[in-house]
């Protein structure tokens, strides 16, 4: 797992009053692993948005970040039995939740859908851009990089972070502007936790999407057409069958 933390909302509890106050505590445990030394556990304490106090676990007691909470912090600071029982909170309510993510969500991966395609680049740049886009990827950290002809592309690179989508999954996005050569192979290359070996995306410039897209929403408007000039051809000679012509005289 990586060193950065993980961070864990265990309970926000909200008291309101007629007057439209709020007052209320939020627990986290930040961690880079299951093991204790890994992890810390912080009760804030909050009153209209204004945090008052906070206990953290790296400091053993509580703080206070105001005359209120300064208050209330010796105040807690001085309850022997209620100081000891957060100073517990860490292993009996961090690590064993933490656990319980790892096993089922930290330690799983999904492999990401990769897609190259071309657009419009910026004026003033190099004539043409590629776009290698990675949708739907866990756990977060992914590498994306370019090669023409096999080897890697350093210059003219930029890249999203990964971007989260909200459900776990993650997004990036990274743009190659470049000057096309005659028989020259572009690719995309994704390396990711859930890959046994890296994935290899090369770009197809046979046409561009938006020339095939055209064509296809051509096409499509082309055969909707001749259906309904067969349709209204066939109704129009069941309806001449029945029909009886008188002379003119």
């Amino acid at each position: 797992m990586s060193s950065s933390s993980l961070r864990v909302f265990l309970l926000f509890i909200s008291l309101y009053t007629a007057g439209g106050f709020q007052l209320y505590w939020v627990d986290r445990c930040n961690f880079n692993s299951t093991d204790l030394k890994d992890i810390e556990y912080s009760s804030s304490f909050y009153y209209n948005k204004l945090m008052h106090a906070r206990f953290s676990s790296s400091v053993g007691k509580f703080e206070g970040f105001t005359k209120y909470g300064m208050h209330q912090a010796d105040y807690w600071n001085n309850m022997t039995s209620y100081l000891e029982q957060m100073r517990a909170e860490k292993e009996r309510v961090c690590q064993h939740n933490i656990k319980i993510d790892y096993d089922n969500i930290l330690s799983k991966s999904v492999e990401p859908t990769v897609r190259v395609h071309s657009v419009v680049p910026p004026a003033g740049g190099h004539p043409a851009m590629l776009v290698c886009s990675v949708y739907d990827f866990y756990p977060r950290y992914i590498k994306v990089s370019w090669q023409r002809d096999g080897e890697e592309v350093s210059q003219d690179v930029t890249s999203t972070d990964e971007l989260a989508d909200g459900d776990w999954f993650y997004q990036l996005h990274s743009h190659l502007e470049y000057t096309p050569r005659s028989g020259e192979k572009i690719s995309c290359v994704v390396e990711h936790a859930s890959l046994k070996t890296r994935l290899v995306k090369d770009w197809d410039p046979s046409m561009p999407e938006s020339e095939r897209n055209q064509i296809a929403i051509g096409a499509s408007g082309l055969i909707l057409g001749l259906i309904l000039s067969l349709a209204g051809f066939i109704y129009f000679k069941r309806k001449s069958r029945g029909r009886i012509l008188v002379p003119n005289n």
